[in-house]
């Protein structure tokens, strides 16, 4: 083995460590995340987690199967980050706040 696959090698795998710290560290902020937004950023991170750690596989096989792959996990961990942070925040809204569809019209009393 060369010096330069030697280096390679150990940047993948010390990658992969720092991948697996980080996921112990999400795996804590999932569970006692003191609040919903805190556990679906999480769960943002997590997919991102997820890809990065099919980017090292795929470093490390030197094989490009993995791309698509990590493309729709991309995709669909963005939606969903969207789909939950508009959902937290129409449930989240203080009372008394504008509606998300349009401005609030006023009351009128009838004489």
């Amino acid at each position: 083995m060369s010096v330069p696959e030697a280096v390679d090698r150990g940047l993948l795998i010390a990658a992969v460590v720092v991948i697996v710290i980080a996921g112990a560290g999400l795996l804590t902020r999932i569970w006692r995340g003191p609040s919903m937004l805190d556990r679906a950023i999480s769960l943002d991170v997590c997919a991102a987690l997820i890809i990065a750690g099919l980017g090292a596989k795929s470093a490390f096989a030197r094989d490009p199967f993995y791309f698509p792959i990590m493309l729709v996990l991309a995709f669909l961990g963005f939606t969903g980050s969207v789909g939950i942070a508009r959902f937290i925040a129409v449930r989240d809204r203080p009372p008394g706040s504008p509606r998300a569809d349009g401005p609030k019209k006023p009351d009128r009393e009838t004489p």
